[in-house]
């Protein structure tokens, strides 16, 4: 097979401090020939010369050395290649210390050696490894029992680890594929066979790694595109907005429609760009399919940003939701515990989160369960729920491993990691549904948000004016109004009574006050016919009495990415709600709106046109 044809595979080994996995790698290196020339001599010479006894280990060692001469090693990256495929083997260290290493390592691997000592046998380390390895969701593992020439090539020694081995991973619902017994020192079914161990029938290491199948792209999945970033184009005319990131499942092809998850906001497929660009137009392809980077450009222009996902109509949705049950390892050393936030990454979704409660509390190296747990402490497994501060799509991992998968970051260093195993409802569940389906179900104009906002000289915005019970609220909201037409802006002041008493009235119940018994709902068709007039480019003003912060929490839910301002009228003790700004009682009405007439210049509301 020529080289630029041959495939690449992603090989992740781990193991417990010491047990061998450096000689290991150099023993691969040095028998397939992917050292530099002349390498391993030096590596010997050098030995000799400080009399020291020569490892194979030390050929890492040198090559990370040796970076800046081109050396195919990047810190714990190592490449080689055999008749059949290019190998990129991912050394995740194997102190404790360094587990962190392993989880960003491993979530990009296909595949697993991991390496046991046959001195020391199944240790805390090897177990945690292979727990996480089964949460990343890698299934092709190896276990290779290093160091046999220690013990004499004991086929005995051999057959214990394999049967204590092997009853561990099948407790945690993992079977590897192959148990072999190797010598790194001495190269023992490392690339070739040895004479120590003739009770051995099997594979070398080489020849598993071989056999080690490449799934394609699962096409049958359905598409996932993590919005990556937007570029923008203005010159020369190029008017373009393309959206990039690489394909986790799925194909795309030219003319879907597609679906921008959280908000579900959709819109067609008008053109795919690849990269590298096609030397030619006969060498773009009709459609993109996964683990390929890509551009798509759209029909009609939506507000995305970095962390959506992309679906495609009439295939399976991704989960929307703030609630997560998941399954995570613990790496900080300061405990996960419900008293601080954490940033929760998914895809390139980035998030911030709290612990909200521990269901269950494993040790992974004995999966005996932690009584009374109140936080998770370092290397502890967690079956726990998270609580995030906005919706985030996301699948579950038994359905997409890799849009199921997430890390948790905190001062600014990866201190966990884990699988989410269900989407969990809150309290604005039932009305982000129907908001995705009003998005899904809505007819767009055939005039856009910006060429709105342009010919108006303004955004779209809702501006609350809230406070407590007489405090000139409709005064100065009714003021702000004709102040905002009398300049030429498109505004409109909206009453409550207006709804009570029109799209509300079906929720009067006689004898009842309906803005209690049905506040919520009440709400949501407030913010539904605030969302017709945003659409339209128009600056909404509106009042309401002790407006909530879950009040502004459902509105903002219902209208999305538009901006909405609070202004809180009159007395300040006991605000229910965090506003924008405030107009004091002793402040008259037009140097209130005076007041929220800047705060909108400042928020780009309104500009000169």
């Amino acid at each position: 097979m020529p080289t630029s044809m041959k495939q690449q595979m992603n090989i992740v080994i781990v193991g417990h401090v010491d047990h061998g996995k450096s000689t290991v790698i150099g023993r691969l290196l040095a028998d397939t020939d992917s050292l530099p020339k002349g390498k391993l001599q030096q590596i010997r010479d050098l030995c000799e010369r400080t009399s020291k006894p020569f490892e194979y280990a030390f050929l890492l060692d040198a090559l990370k050395d040796e970076q800046s001469q081109g050396i195919t090693i990047d810190s714990a990256r190592v490449f080689f290649k055999t008749e059949k495929r290019h190998y990129i083997i991912i050394d995740a260290p194997g102190h404790i210390e360094f587990l962190k290493n392993m989880i960003t390592g491993a979530s990009r691997a296909e595949a697993a050696l991991l390496v046991i000592d046959a001195n020391e046998g199944v240790q805390e380390n090897s177990r945690r490894h292979g727990y996480m390895l089964g949460m990343l969701g890698i299934r092709k593992i190896a276990v290779l029992v290093n160091k046999m020439d220690l013990v004499g090539y004991s086929q005995q020694v051999f057959e214990r680890i394999r049967s204590e081995y092997s009853e561990f991973l099948s407790g945690i619902g993992l079977e590897a594929e192959l148990f072999i017994p190797v010598s790194g020192m001495a190269g023992d079914n490392v690339a070739g066979f040895g004479e120590g161990m003739p009770w051995y029938d099997g594979k070398t290491v080489l020849q598993t790694l071989d056999d080690f199948e490449v799934l394609p792209p699962d096409e049958s999945l359905p598409f996932r595109l993590p919005v990556q970033d937007v570029y923008k184009f203005t010159r020369f005319g190029d008017s373009r907005r393309i959206i990039a990131g690489t394909i986790t499942s799925g194909r795309v092809r030219v003319g879907d429609k597609v679906v921008f998850f959280p908000s579900g906001k959709r819109t067609t497929v008008q053109s795919l760009q690849t990269f590298p660009v096609p030397e030619s137009p006969a060498d773009i392809p009709g459609s993109e399919i996964s683990g390929n980077p890509v551009g798509i450009t759209l029909e009609e222009q939506l507000y995305v940003t970095r962390g959506d996902m992309v679906a495609i109509e009439g295939e399976a949705n991704p989960k929307v939701a703030t609630r997560l049950k998941v399954s995570l390892f613990w790496l900080a050393r300061k405990s996960l515990s419900s008293s601080r936030d954490v940033l929760l990454r998914i895809g390139t979704c980035k998030v911030r989160a709290r612990l909200e409660q521990i269901n269950r509390l494993i040790d992974a190296s004995n999966l005996e369960a932690l009584a009374s747990p109140e936080e998770v402490k370092r290397h502890d497994v967690a079956e726990c729920v998270l609580q995030c501060d906005q919706p985030i799509a996301f699948d579950l991992s038994v359905d997409n491993a890799e849009t199921g998968r997430f890390v948790i970051i905190d001062d600014y260093e990866i201190a966990g990691g884990g699988i989410i195993q269900e989407a969990l409802e809150d309290d604005q569940s039932w009305l982000r549904d129907k908001v995705m389906t009003r998005n899904i179900k809505w007819e767009k104009s055939a005039i856009g948000r910006l060429q709105r906002a342009e010919h108006y000289c303004q955004r779209a915005a809702l501006v609350l004016v809230t406070g407590h019970e007489d405090s000139r609220k409709k005064e100065v909201a009714k003021a702000l109004e004709a102040d905002l037409f009398s300049h030429g802006r498109l505004t409109y002041y909206l009453g409550i009574g207006s709804l009570l008493y029109g799209v509300d009235a079906d929720l009067k119940t006689p004898g009842s006050d309906s803005r209690v018994e049905h506040r919520d709902e009440h709400l949501r068709r407030f913010a539904e016919v605030a969302h017709l007039f945003l659409d339209s480019g128009m600056i909404l003003v509106a009042t309401a009495i002790d407006l909530s912060q879950h009040d502004l929490e459902m509105i903002r839910t219902v209208l999305q990415r538009h901006p909405v301002l609070v202004v809180w009228s009159g007395d300040q003790s006991g605000m229910p709600v965090s506003a924008d700004t405030e107009v004091p009682a002793q402040l008259n009405v037009e140097d209130g709106v005076a007041h929220v007439k800047s705060l909108l210049q400042e928020q780009g509301i309104i500009f000169k046109g």
